[in-house]
């Protein structure tokens, strides 16, 4: 139990959460209190959260337990770092070089602590410089120079500019310019302070560069004393060797996998498998591997190799609990081998219910095209299986029995039978049809009969059917449209003839106004729900149209004129929304 805390812990750290290693190197002291590299790790993990005061105390443990493990000196050496005592830490880095003196770590913590120390104590012995440096640094010298009228002349003579150019660049060396007025002017605009001439009760004095310390340190001085130390760089965590020897196996298989790749992409794939299957036997705790070999079987048509694999990566990626995007893939595959495998439409099914599954794990468009192409392979394939002409002949006739002892849903059943086993034969769609009639499912019968037509444009059962249909839903105008065309192919058929002879009676009926107030009122309502109709009345042509035959004769004289306006019209009163006198 301890060395799986002590795993998760340098994975942990490794990723760099340290505050998970932190929680599972403590797991595992609790499990093993004196196991000196637990405490050696956990010191690392508080170091990198620059947590020394822990670190330190673990340090400290790890050298009690074991006084004579130079990583412990390393450890101690890094923590007293961290904490800026520079020479606890070489103490500390010594130690560890004389049990290890060839330990590169403890020598370059020896040298980072060495220079940590000297760079403080320079910082502590650093002079202090002129205290009015700071008013000749930056261009801002310049700036103020030239906004004073008595500084601004000075700035055209070359030897006040040279001067002014050393003081900025050493300001020590303004001592060595205090006679020259030009000087002093120059110092007073930049403190903004007003100097009188030599000889005044209110002389400034200038003091020299070694002036007692109250004089506040240069900018570069402070920037040397707020540097910190370097801090201690944590080191690896100790592994065991079975973790070693674990690494470099995962190393070699990530080779491999890279070899078989290539050799997938140059399609020898012979080798892609050798490849794959290595890698797999290297490192079994990832199923890329896994899934990688399966699609190599797939490409070769070796389908029952790719779904054992397949299922394989399924069950050891749930084991490991794997990236569910992985499982989806592994599932994907196994779908894509049992669709090729498929000889009826009974195999698609495990190929369908794979592709949900994949889709449960991860919703992939791939994954979602493939399950869609697989359901609709499985339908196509049924009614090819189930294709018989024979069959729908008998079903259809045992349809026309029932029809004629009245039984109409018996012969729609029947009739639906018979398009199962022949979806072709416009014959049934015509008598299911006149059964939807009988039952008053006018759109489904509507639906049926312009199948029909669509099977067979020149079968005039078709044309009598829909044209019946439009009839009885009072849609006289579409009626006579459907029966004329019927005739067209058919000019003698008597049905049709008389069909178009109701439907004329209907409409001229409706153009004299004949109908009762009941039926132009659902008429009326009918008619507005038919997009046509609210296409010609929104029509703001046909509204203009409209106004000028009940308001100006002569322009309605002129549309009469027009076959286009005078149909839609003709639709206007049929329907009932217009009425003609």
């Amino acid at each position: 139990m301890a060395d799986e805390a002590k795993a998760k812990g340098n994975a942990a750290f490794s990723s760099g959460d340290f505050n998970a290693a932190i929680k599972h190197f403590t797991e595992a002291i609790n499990l093993a209190p004196t196991n000196h590299v637990l405490y050696s790790n956990r010191s690392a993990a508080y170091a990198s959260l620059h947590q020394y005061d822990a670190a330190l105390s673990d340090a400290k443990r790890t050298v009690e337990l074991k006084p004579d493990w130079s990583k412990g000196y390393s450890r101690l050496g890094a923590a007293h770092l961290g904490l800026h005592q520079y020479q606890d830490a070489i103490s500390a880095y010594r130690k560890g070089i004389e049990i290890d003196p060839n330990n590169e770590a403890l020598k370059s913590g020896l040298a980072d602590a060495q220079s940590a120390s000297a760079s403080a104590s320079r910082s502590r012995a650093a002079p202090p410089p002129s205290p009015f440096g700071d008013a000749f640094q930056g261009p801002e010298m310049w700036a103020k120079l030239t906004a004073d009228p008595t500084t601004r002349l000075y700035l055209q003579q070359p030897d006040f500019v040279k001067a002014m150019q050393e003081i900025q660049k050493n300001p020590n060396k303004l001592n060595e310019h205090l006679r020259d007025q030009r000087v002093m002017q120059a110092l007073s605009v930049l403190l903004n302070v007003k100097f009188k001439a030599h000889g005044g009760d209110d002389d400034v004095e200038i003091p020299e560069a070694d002036t007692p310390s109250t004089a506040q340190p240069s900018q570069p001085a402070k920037e040397e004393l707020k540097k910190p130390a370097p801090e201690p760089e944590p080191e690896p965590m100790e592994i065991t060797e079975e973790e070693k020897e674990k690494k470099e196996k995962k190393e070699k298989a990530l080779k491999e996998k890279e070899a078989g790749n290539a050799a997938y992409k140059k399609k020898d794939f012979e080798t892609a498998i050798q490849h794959y299957t290595t890698a797999m036997e290297l490192d079994d705790g990832d199923i890329s591997y896994i899934t990688n070999r399966a699609a190599v079987y797939l490409e070769m048509g070796k389908y029952e190799d790719c779904i054992k694999d397949c299922d394989k990566a399924v069950e050891r990626g749930r084991e490991l609990r794997a990236d569910y995007k992985m499982i989806a893939r592994a599932l994907t595959r196994k779908g894509t081998a049992l669709v090729k495998m498929a000889k009826c439409s009974k195999d698609y099914e495990a190929a369908i219910e794979t592709f949900q599954k994949a889709l449960t794990e991860h919703r992939n468009p791939d994954t979602l095209k493939k399950l869609n192409d697989a359901e609709k392979a499985k339908k196509d394939l049924e009614q090819l299986e189930y294709f018989d002409p024979k069959l729908a002949d008998e079903e259809r006739e045992k349809g026309n029995e029932f029809f004629k002892q009245q039984k109409y849903p018996e012969a729609v059943r029947h009739y639906t039978e018979s398009l199962r086993r022949n979806p072709k034969d416009p014959r049934a769609y015509s008598n299911r049809a006149a059964c939807y009639t009988k039952l008053g499912a006018m759109p489904e019968g509507l639906k049926d009969a312009e199948k029909c037509i669509e099977l067979d444009p020149t079968f005039s059962k078709g044309y009598t059917r829909k044209g019946a249909i439009q009839f009885f839903m009072k849609e006289y105008d579409k009626a006579l449209e459907t029966y004329q065309e019927g005739l067209k192919h058919d000019p003698n058929n008597q049905e049709l003839l008389d069909g178009v002879r109701r439907c004329v009676e209907q409409i001229n009926k409706a153009s004299r106004g004949e109908f009762t107030p009941e039926e132009l009122k659902e008429r009326q309502a009918k008619a507005m729900q038919d997009p046509e109709i609210q296409n010609i009345l929104s029509d703001p042509v046909m509204r203009q149209v409209l106004i000028d035959f009940q308001e100006n004769p002569k322009a309605a004289q002129e549309h009469t004129k027009n076959p286009m306006v005078m149909n839609k019209i003709q639709k206007l009163v049929t329907a009932g929304i217009v009425q003609m006198r």
